[in-house]
């Protein structure tokens, strides 16, 4: 019994790797490689981290099969990129176009920098303005020489 179940089961493991498969490639190579090189732009709306040519969610696989579908109507990339921006965001665009919403994607960094580079000077000039210079009294530095010659380290205090 226990045999027979092992075996059914290693039977669906082929059968399970050639679902998550790609999809065969169209009947037209040129337009697979436009599309190839177009996902590589484009950012899967589920994984963020991925490219839509990368990710495996269904989604990322359903916008690539629109997208097909435009590049065969004759839509140019352009196009397709205004399509998936007016229907997705900016976010959508890897390389996000400079404008009044996305200002704060491309200055932000740089802003918080030099703030921060900024605040730390501030806080360093005033903490040398609060630290004194203290000079050891001739007891203390006596004490400090015999300290540094002994040979055996000194006890607890």
């Amino acid at each position: 019994m226990i045999r027979g179940l092992l075996a059914a089961l290693l039977c669906l493991v082929p059968a399970l790797a050639a679902a998550n498969e790609a999809p065969p490639a169209a009947e037209d190579p040129v337009l697979e490689q436009r599309l190839a090189r177009l996902t590589q732009e484009l950012r899967c709306l589920v994984c963020q981290n991925e490219s839509l040519a990368d990710s495996h969610a269904d989604l990322a696989a359903d916008l690539r099969n629109q997208m097909r579908e435009q590049m065969r109507a004759g839509r140019s990339d352009e196009q397709i990129k205004a399509w998936l921006t007016e229907r997705y965001g900016d976010f959508v665009l890897y390389r996000t176009p400079l404008k009044a919403t996305t200002a704060v994607l491309w200055f932000g960094p740089a802003v918080l920098l030099i703030g921060g580079l900024g605040g730390l000077v501030v806080y360093l000039t005033r903490r040398r303005g609060r630290v004194t210079a203290r000079t050891l009294t001739a007891s203390e530095h006596a004490r400090a020489q015999a300290l540094l010659q002994a040979d055996e380290p000194p006890g607890p205090a």
